[in-house]
Formats: C-alpha cells, sequence, structure tokens
C-alpha cells in the first residue's frame, strides 16, 4: 500500500519546545500524524498529513463500547542517528490487543514501514537531550456509526507523536505507589491482556484516592482473592527479596510488558535469580518490615525504570529500603536507557535504526 503525504508548509509548523525536560507528558504533538482506514476486508487510505482533531460520527461505536486499543513506544535521537526500541514486540501486541477486542489485524511489517515514513518526516522533533525521546502512541478505534452491541465494520488506525522528558515529575527518584484494596482492574478471561482503553477508564477512580494521599501511581491486586499484586496501572512491578527477584507471571490480567520481557532478560544475563510467580502483598509487606525487601521497581515503556520508595497499603504508609535507589534498579535504568540511546552495546539486537 502507498502512503499518500500531505506536509504542513515550513512556515506554519509548529516551534520546538525550548526545554524538553520541563514538557508535561503527553501534552506536545508534533506536526504530522499517520492514518488509514478499514472498512470491509483491507487498510487502505494510508496517509501522513498534519495532525489535527478526528472526524467522527457522534454514535461511533468507540464512544459508547470502549472498541479501541493503543501501543507505546518510544524514538530517541544520539547524533545523526533515529531510534527504536524493539518496535516489532510493540505491533505484535498490537494485533494480539486487536484479536482480544475484534477488530482487525494490520500488517506488522507495514505498520513499522509507516512508523519509519513518519518519523523520517518528524526526524527534527525527535529530541536530543539525555533523559528525553520521542513518544509514539499507535491507536485503533471502531468507528462504525451505529448505536448496538457489536464490533464495528469500521476503524481507523493512526499514529500520533511528541516529544518528552521523564514521565513521572520527580525524574529518576523514588516514586510513591497506593495499593488499592478496593478496586480490581481485571479478572482472569477478562482484558487485562489486552492494551484496551476501558483499562485505563478503570482505573481512574483508585488513582484519585491515590492522590489525596499524595501518591502517583496504583498497584492493583487480584480480583478474586484481592491479596496477589499484578500491575501497577502504566507498568509492570518487579521485587527484589535478598537473593531473588519476583514479578507477577502473566496469567491473563496484567499487560505482557515489552520492558518487563527485557528487563527479565538482563536480570537473567547478570546471573541473578528471577522468577516469574505469585507474589502476595502480605509477603511484599512483612519483606518491607523484615528486610528482606531489598528494592521494588516498576518497568514500562513510558517510565522506563521507576524505583518505588514508598508503598501505601490499609491506610499505612511503608517505606522500602528506606527510600533509597536500589543497586539493581539503578543498572537496569542505566543499561536500558543505555541501549536504547545507542550508547550503549545492543546483544540482543533490540535496537531498530529508523533509516
Amino acid at each position: 500500500m502507498n502512503i499518500e503525504v500531505d506536509l504542513v508548509p515550513k512556515d506554519e509548523r509548529k516551534p520546538k519546545p525550548s526545554d524538553v525536560l520541563q514538557v508535561a507528558f503527553g501534552t506536545v504533538f508534533t506536526d504530522h500524524m499517520f492514518s488509514m482506514s478499514h472498512s470491509g476486508t483491507e487498510w487502505t487510505d494510508a496517509r501522513i498529513h498534519p495532525y489535527g482533531p478526528l472526524s467522527l460520527s457522534p454514535a461511533a461505536l468507540c464512544l459508547h463500547y470502549g472498541q479501541g486499543i493503543f501501543e507505546g513506544m518510544k524514538a530517541y535521537c544520539r547524533g545523526d542517528r533515529v531510534l527504536l526500541f524493539r518496535p516489532e514486540k510493540n505491533f505484535e501486541r498490537l494485533n494480539e490487543s486487536a484479536r482480544r477486542m475484534v477488530m482487525p489485524e494490520i500488517d506488522e511489517a507495514f505498520a513499522l514501514h509507516s512508523l519509519k515514513e513518519l518519523l523520517n518526516i518528524e526526524r527534527s522533533w525527535v529530541p536530543d537531550v539525555p533523559g528525553s525521546s520521542l513518544y509514539i502512541r499507535p491507536t485503533m478505534i471502531g468507528t462504525e456509526p451505529k448505536l448496538g452491541v457489536k464490533p464495528s465494520s469500521e476503524y481507523l488506525y493512526y499514529i500520533i507523536l511528541g516529544p518528552v522528558g521523564p514521565y513521572f515529575k520527580e525524574g529518576f527518584a523514588p516514586v510513591k505507589i497506593y495499593v488499592s484494596d478496593r478496586y480490581v482492574r481485571a479478572v482472569r478471561g477478562g482484558t487485562g491482556a489486552a492494551k484496551a482503553s476501558g483499562n485505563y477508564a478503570a482505573g481512574l477512580l483508585a488513582g484519585t484516592d491515590a492522590t489525596k494521599v499524595g501518591y502517583s501511581q496504583v498497584l492493583w491486586l487480584d480480583a478474586l482473592e484481592n491479596r496477589w499484586i499484578e500491575e501497577v496501572g502504566t507498568m509492570n512491578l518487579m521485587i527484589r527479596f535478598d537473593d531473588e527477584i519476583a514479578t507477577p507471571p502473566l496469567t491473563g490480567t496484567i499487560l505482557p510488558g515489552i520492558t518487563r520481557d527485557s528487563v527479565l532478560t538482563l536480570i537473567k544475563d547478570y546471573g541473578m535469580n528471577v522468577k516469574e510467580r505469585m507474589v502476595s502483598i502480605d509477603e511484599v509487606i512483612e519483606g518491607i518490615k523484615s528486610g528482606k525487601v531489598k528494592e521494588i521497581f516498576g518497568c514500562g515503556t513510558a517510565a522506563i525504570i521507576a524505583p518505588v520508595g514508598f508503598l501505601w497499603y490499609k491506610d499505612t504508609p511503608y517505606e522500602v529500603a528506606n527510600g533509597k535507589i536500589g543497586e539493581l534498579t539503578q543498572r537496569l535504568f542505566d543499561e536500558l536507557i543505555g541501549i536504547q540511546s545507542g550508547e550503549l552495546e545492543d546483544p540482543h539486537d533490540w535496537v531498530v535504526p529508523i533509516d
């Protein structure tokens, strides 16, 4: 499929942020976006065009029944190179989400090609300041204008881009995580393993509870026993107990994170003991009290690696390892950033140049 290109005149393009590290995540967008449509049996009308509002019927199925999925990726600029980190895994996961939400799959090779074409046009938007990147948001929504609970017969796929600094305003510093013992995010057989829009809407109320006590993210427990830890709203979680690093297994209720997979690979490279196993919140709290928990960190595309300094559970705050950044957390952050930016060796061939 050919890609039609319609560019914004150079004298009408937006100014770049003067200090990208001060840009609030997800608030500034580039001049152009990519889109294509699906109606019937194939994707058509592939275009790179000016960033702008979408035209949707008020009856569009995505607005009423939540048929929407998305991905999160980043591009890094170091010198004259623009690099992506494991982009093929994002498009694989997008298709997995599409299958779960009864949406059409996209050709993964074409998806990567179209992203590279868009990035080449928006190359000057990729910031080269350490700690910055260009965030990439591929999205698919059902657009058929019909009220009725059913899969849409029409879809829109699009990609928007925006320069970003650190996801958390604290930067790479210990964050505060609120453990929700009242609300749940997903149950086995549900959509927890898909990157579906509704999953995030379901977490907003618990997020307001976290904000009230000064905490920034929510850690979800399982829906059946309200006992087993699952994931944080924007990242997977890992806990270091003495000489073991543990993370919840992929049982269908949490997102199969690409950063999570990368971290597991790196930890195994280090020769450390890492297990995907059930971890109860009681085990974590007892481990914090006894000192057995040496560090806790989150991992995801937006934050990359986020050290956890405090947990709030049942109206009680618990400080993790004196609120300091753990040795493994720091090592993983440094290595992932180095690999993603092309500054360190890439032994697993994760980095993909856009050229």
